[in-house]
């Protein structure tokens, strides 16, 4: 189980995401193989807003579980999906011998309208996870934000529904991506003193262009610390150089958590397999 891998060991394990086109999907196979030779503790494998293309986060799911031999942890969604659409992808899941899934509310899907919206059938991850618990047999992690979620109203709620997903059943967290150390060793402190016991994973993104500032980032409510942003536009001009650069940051990131006491790393490898060896190498 990936709670009492978290618990007794120094992990790093990855996210890879599906690709959006078919005709790219056989790559993603060949991006497994070479990330499987780096040996993750698990490969975490991103869902389509609403649930979309859920069929392809099981398929790369049921490789990695299956074929590499490494465990697979799925993404599941709950913002645009039915009971009846939740259960059908855990029977999936289980049918390709895929037991872990990290349980998500998700972004909502920009066609769906405001009544769809008000009546989803679940409100929150904690809602979903606590379904989930009562009629499956799935392992379930959820999300956390070290700088809060950007749509609660303080760091005190964001805790409390944290406290929700623990008590619903997640065994763990995987962090939002962070890029200053302070926010997420503050965080660690506040979430212990709210009673959160289970272990939590640190949520490493490298910053490897300036087009990252503008996208990935803005999205997940992520603060920008000066020395990233001297970095950026210090280098930014230059591809190769911004690349270098921004995964020496990551590693300097990683090396300061793993030097002070965080034992879980969960690489957000954005599908580019020389960058995670590379970041691999250096820790």
């Amino acid at each position: 189980m990936i709670k009492d891998m978290l618990e007794d060991n120094r992990t790093v394990s990855f996210e890879v995401f599906p690709p959006k086109k078919d005709g790219e999907f056989k790559s993603v196979f060949e991006l497994l193989d070479t990330l499987g030779k780096l040996s993750p503790d698990f490969i975490s494998v991103t869902y389509g807003a609403g649930g979309s293309r859920s069929h392809k986060t099981v398929e790369i799911a049921s490789y990695i579980q299956n074929t590499l031999g490494i465990d697979a942890v799925a993404h599941m969604t709950c913002v645009g999906s039915t009971r009846e659409d939740l259960l059908s992808v855990a029977d999936s899941l289980r049918e390709n011998n895929v037991t872990h899934v990290l349980a998500l509310r998700g972004d909502r899907p920009k066609d769906m309208s405001d009544e769809q919206f008000a009546a989803r059938a679940f409100a929150h991850a904690s809602d979903m996870i606590d379904f989930l618990r009562e009629n499956t047999d799935l392992y379930m992690g959820g999300a956390c934000y070290p700088e809060k979620h950007f749509e609660s109203f303080s760091m005190e709620s964001d805790l409390n529904s944290l406290k929700k997903k623990q008590e619903a059943g997640a065994e763990y967290f995987i962090s939002q991506m962070f890029f200053d150390n302070d926010y997420y060793y503050s965080f660690l402190e506040k979430a212990d003193k709210k009673g959160i016991t289970v272990p939590i994973c640190a949520g490493i993104m490298p910053i490897t262009s300036a087009k990252q500032l503008g996208t990935t980032i803005t999205l997940s409510g992520s603060s920008i610390p000066k020395r990233l942003s001297d970095l950026v536009a210090t280098y930014g001009e230059n591809p190769e150089d911004m690349r270098k650069a921004g995964i020496d940051y990551a590693i300097r990131q990683i090396l300061d958590l793993q030097e002070n006491g965080v034992n879980g790393i969960h690489l957000y490898t954005m599908n580019r397999a020389k960058m995670a060896a590379e970041i691999m190498a250096a820790i």
